[in-house]
């Protein structure tokens, strides 16, 4: 670790060289790559240099210790140097795991109505509230992409585009079963009732660098969209359906009265779901030799359950309960990501010690 962080130290005078030089800025391009990363390193750096100070601080105080009259205090200054570097030296390492590349990037968010019928899909609608009230504390914006209604309200699905940075980073973790034990509003004899959704963050693709689309998998279907809109969505081919031929992926979109608009937002989505596949692909390989928060990729696995009656919602991946559900259904989600996000770098840093 001390070899590469000498690196860094280094490749960070480097760039202030670079950044200092009066052509700096005639490439802005290269400009912004080094600032970028200039920024990056500056903090890992600093970090650093705290490290080998509290290094040369036991080495002063090592000098010190044949002294009768200055050994207590010596040992002392040892012995809080020594701590002062085992938490550096943690943090380094949480500083130097590697970063999601996603992690910055909008994200879809998908939610799907599963086992329990109306009341499924009533509680698909508690969940698009809950991410949406939590996007609106993080100050990010949602976009309604796609939506199938339930006849008693609620969403048999519902696609929504969440734009902000770090939406990812934050959201990553939700993908998975969500299981729901609560007394329906249409059950007349109390009895609690146990149904599930399935939610599935995928991180926005730039359809052109990370995922290459042949016009030639593909067959558009136009037909005329369904449910409210008044007459002119009613009238017109606007709604789009899109099958990529080679993985099966149907995405569809009738959200908007414009045909292309629809059209975009649904080749949108389907980067974003080609990108989902491959990225679960991968992430199923490294669930087989350790445990990964992310999952295996089976969207199926139950991650969560929200009991209704007791006030309480478990994380069952990382044995979290927490009994206040009313705040949590509100978007009160940053205990939560907080918990997985934790526990997901205590993994990262178990695998680096293997």
């Amino acid at each position: 670790m001390l070899g590469k962080l000498d690196q860094l130290a280094n490749r960070l005078v480097e760039l202030d060289e670079l950044l200092m030089h009066p052509d700096a800025t005639s490439n802005m391009d290269s400009y912004r790559k080094m600032t970028r990363e200039h920024a990056e390193l500056g903090p890992l750096v600093a970090l650093y240099h705290s490290y080998q100070e509290a290094g040369n601080d036991i080495a002063t105080a090592q000098e010190m210790l044949g002294d009768p009259d200055m050994k207590e205090f010596a040992q002392e200054e040892i012995e809080a140097a020594k701590a002062t570097m085992a938490r550096l030296e943690r943090e380094l390492q949480t500083m130097l795991l590697p970063k999601d590349v996603n992690d910055e990037r909008n994200i879809f968010l998908e939610i799907r109505a599963g086992t329990g019928g109306d009341e499924s899909a009533l509680f698909a609608g508690d969940l698009l509230r809950m991410y949406s009230r939590f996007a609106e504390r993080n100050r990010w914006q949602v976009e309604l992409v796609s939506s199938s209604d339930s006849d008693l309200g609620g969403y048999r699905e519902v696609i929504v585009r969440v734009v902000g940075n770090g939406a990812y980073s934050k959201l990553k973790f939700e993908s998975g079963g969500h299981r729901v034990q609560r007394v329906p509003a249409t059950e007349t004899q109390g009895r609690i009732h146990t149904s599930a959704c399935t939610v599935a963050v995928m991180p926005e693709a730039d359809e052109v660098e990370d995922v290459n689309i042949n016009p030639a998998d593909l067959r558009i279907d136009t037909y005329r969209a369904s449910g409210a809109g008044g007459q002119h969505i009613n009238k017109t081919d606007s709604a789009v359906r899109i099958t990529h031929l080679p993985t099966g992926i149907v995405v569809e979109c009738q959200d908007d009265r414009s045909q292309h608009k629809n059209k975009a937002q649904a080749m949108k989505v389907l980067a974003a779901r080609i990108k989902d596949v491959q990225l679960r692909e991968q992430q199923s390989k490294e669930a087989a030799t350790r445990k990964s928060l992310i999952g295996s990729g089976d969207r199926s696995e139950r991650i969560r359950t929200y009991n209704f009656p007791q006030g309480r919602l478990t994380d069952h991946r990382i044995n979290l309960t927490l009994y206040k559900l009313d705040f949590i259904m509100d978007g009160d989600l940053t205990e939560l990501t907080n918990a997985l996000a934790a526990e997901h770098q205590a993994e990262l840093l178990a695998a680096l010690g293997d």
